[in-house]
């Protein structure tokens, strides 16, 4: 049978919302492989709404559920919905929304915390030996659910190629493990069940992210 994989989605966006190329090829790699996606997303306020022509705040409210919806071309769940009993695996696309709609990481980093809805679905596979694959900003939320939990966001050391580095640094202060990574590449942590590669943590052609997702994906359903 078609392994089944829950995909959360964080809104449509990657200044707010869930990272479209990353959830695209998250759900691409998946249908290669021969997996059944199903993609929930909480029915939530956004934190804020993001001009993606001018990266400026703008004077909106938008809806995490009805925004995914638009990758998912309609057919989402609410997360509320999840059950991880007939569930195989959990995979969260990055993109901003991670850090402002599932988590309070982009203005309180690790200080932050994460919705209950999603720490609740996390635990949920976490409990039950499933794996969850994360990518870009997404592996914050495991740093912060699963202490001493390994995980990748690219490199830990700030240059034009990583410029989000210092995300690593936070992460390693949460009392977890970051293990430097290519963006092709992904890292499994084995004894919980995680698997991580940087997405657009680095600066890097869009086929070379494309490539690190199919790995994750290939990688949590081998562990499914």
């Amino acid at each position: 049978m078609a392994k089944r994989v829950a995909v959360v989605l964080a809104g449509c966006g990657v200044f707010d919302g869930s990272e479209i190329h990353e959830a695209s090829a998250v759900l691409v790699h998946l249908s290669r492989e021969g997996a059944q996606a199903e993609v929930y997303a909480p029915n939530i306020p956004q934190m804020h709404v993001v001009d993606h022509v001018k990266g400026q705040p703008v004077p909106e409210q938008r809806n995490v559920l009805v925004e995914s919806a638009r990758i998912a071309r309609g057919n989402i769940k609410d997360l509320a919905e999840l059950d991880v009993k007939g569930l195989d695996a959990l995979i969260i696309p990055g993109g901003f929304g991670v850090a402002k709609n599932l988590s309070t990481w982009a203005t309180q980093g690790k200080n932050c915390s994460v919705a209950k809805e999603v720490e609740d679905v996390l635990r949920a596979f976490h409990a039950a030996h499933k794996p969850i694959g994360l990518c870009c900003i997404s592996p914050v939320l495991a740093a912060k659910i699963f202490p001493g939990c390994e995980v990748t966001v690219g490199h830990d050391t700030e240059c034009e190629q990583w410029p989000y580095a210092k995300t690593a640094e936070a992460m390693k202060e949460l009392g977890c493990r970051h293990v430097n990574s290519q963006v092709t590449e992904a890292h499994v942590d084995a004894r919980n069940r995680l698997v991580t590669t940087s997405a657009f943590m680095c600066n890097a052609p869009i086929h070379a992210i494309h490539d690190g997702i199919g790995k994750m994906v290939r990688e949590v359903l081998r562990l499914a």
